[in-house]
């Protein structure tokens, strides 16, 4: 049965492809975790432009990789994939998509001859890009463009669900001003965030979700994903392959803990942070996890306040997170009903929405600020210039916030305004800022300034 990709779910993506290929020739590279939707993205952008659309995935056929081994030129490359895969690379409007580029580090050496040759389109996806290819994706400069996908956010998770651009304007403008939200169009909202705690945003967990809403079918399509994490650890690192599955399954009951900072000792009562670092990194660099370092002073230096070896692990979707814990745990959550340990599950859901959004990445990482003097801050981020705590409450008394309190009284700090996040509505009290979960969807990393021209002259010496 043939899928109509355009009536997949909706997503940012989409727009930001449809632009790469309007505006430039070069080749776009999606990567990112597994199941984050790259190669549904392609697919879809391909039948949405009626496009010839020729896919070489490297993944499911070993043999696609000898398409490049003695090719003299771009022109032997087509005609090799036209050979391998059966069809025309000569019809107009074609592209050609190489899938799980991972297993094919070849074709980012090639990418720079075939769009040179220009009679294509070229996509590329993969998955544990980080850990098989780091580095390589900056080689062909000029002739490729990186994409990192991450699972759906807030914002696609309201959209695919039928909120409007109204609402979300509105919604935009009331964070904008610091004003209430309407108190019905703010009650839909949060049990649609209670929603996201439990389908999270895994694409196939979401539209499992809207074909169905059987939350079964959901939680059956996150127990595969888990299972192909699994397999894929087993798979590309045998060699520390127990010890990442490992803390690989100990993030959920980390998180569960009362600090949630991740304990080495529960790996291994003799465990040094050195021995296990590139295990954590195989975490992060495929995609699957979101290390957040503490940070020993709430200041702009954050790179050289870091504590490395002080960190929590967050699971790179909150769905993913809450499935792992017992059976019931869902319809609780999506009740409203309050509990102490479901700090974890809110948590991970501004972790995995900071990390998208920009404040987490390939170069730096995301914090929190914990001391024995003053406290413990659930998360700090720069923006528009300032640093700001962001403090995570999912239970009804969260006034209560001494470290909060201690650090916005602190004039070595100069810190001006705090949110914290909570199930009521927005208000304002002195610094801190109170508003709902689901305007983390408008907390986004401040954007490079426009214009950084600078001319320096030294004719006049």
């Amino acid at each position: 049965m043939d899928i109509n990709y355009t009536d997949m779910l909706s997503r940012k993506l989409d727009n930001f492809i449809e632009k790469h290929y309007a505006n430039n020739k070069s080749a776009l590279l999606l990567k990112g975790a597994r199941q984050v939707g790259k190669t549904s993205a392609i697919r879809k952008y391909a039948s949405k432009q009626k496009m010839n659309l020729i896919e070489v995935n490297f993944y499911e056929d070993d043999s696609a990789c000898g398409i490049f081994k003695g090719s003299q030129n771009a022109k032997d490359v087509l005609l090799r994939i036209s050979a391998h895969t059966k069809k025309k690379t000569s019809l107009p409007n074609t592209m050609i998509f190489f899938d799980e580029v991972q297993k094919c580090p070849e074709v980012i050496t090639w990418i720079k001859f075939l769009v040179d040759e220009g009679s294509c389109k070229y996509a590329l996806s993969g998955s544990l890009f980080g850990v098989e290819l780091k580095g390589v994706e900056s080689v062909p400069v000029g002739y490729m463009s990186v994409k990192e996908v991450f699972p759906l956010d807030i914002e696609e998770f309201s959209r695919c669900l039928g909120l409007s651009d109204e609402v979300l304007t509105s919604v935009g403008e009331a964070f904008e001003k610091k004003i209430p939200v309407d108190e019905v169009v703010h009650a839909a909202l949060m049990k649609m965030i209670h929603l996201y705690l439990v389908v999270g945003g895994m694409p196939a967990a979401v539209q499992a979700y809207v074909d169905t809403n059987d939350l079964n079918v959901v939680e059956e399509k996150q127990k595969e994903i888990l299972d192909l994490y699994k397999w894929d650890i087993s798979q590309y690192d045998p060699n520390k392959k127990l010890e990442i599955n490992e803390i690989f399954n100990l993030i959920p009951s980390e998180l569960d803990a009362k600090n949630k900072r991740f304990i080495l000792k529960n790996l291994n009562e003799h465990a040094r942070f050195s021995r296990y670092e590139n295990s954590f990194l195989w975490l992060k660099n495929a995609g699957v996890a979101i290390p957040t370092l503490n940070i020993q002073e709430p200041t702009f230096s954050f790179k050289l306040n870091e504590l490395r070896n002080l960190f929590k692990l967050f699971q790179n979707d909150v769905g993913l997170l809450t499935s792992q814990y017992a059976s019931g745990i869902q319809l609780q959550l999506l009740q409203g009903e309050v509990k102490q340990n479901y700090g974890a599950i809110y948590e991970n859901l501004v972790a995995q929405e900071l990390y998208c959004h920009g404040f987490g990445g390939d170069e730096h990482e995301l914090h929190y600020f914990n001391s024995k003097k003053q406290g413990e801050l659930d998360f700090v981020i720069a923006q528009h210039g300032k640093v700001i705590p962001i403090e995570v409450k999912s239970g009804k008394d969260y006034e209560r916030h001494n470290a909060l309190t201690n650090v916005l009284a602190n004039d070595d700090y100069n810190i001006d305004s705090a949110y914290v996040l909570t199930n009521d509505n927005l208000r304002v009290e002195g610094k801190r800022i109170y508003m709902p979960m689901y305007m983390l969807m408008f907390i986004q990393k401040s954007p490079a300034p426009a214009n950084q021209i600078f001319k320096f002259d030294l004719h006049n010496l």
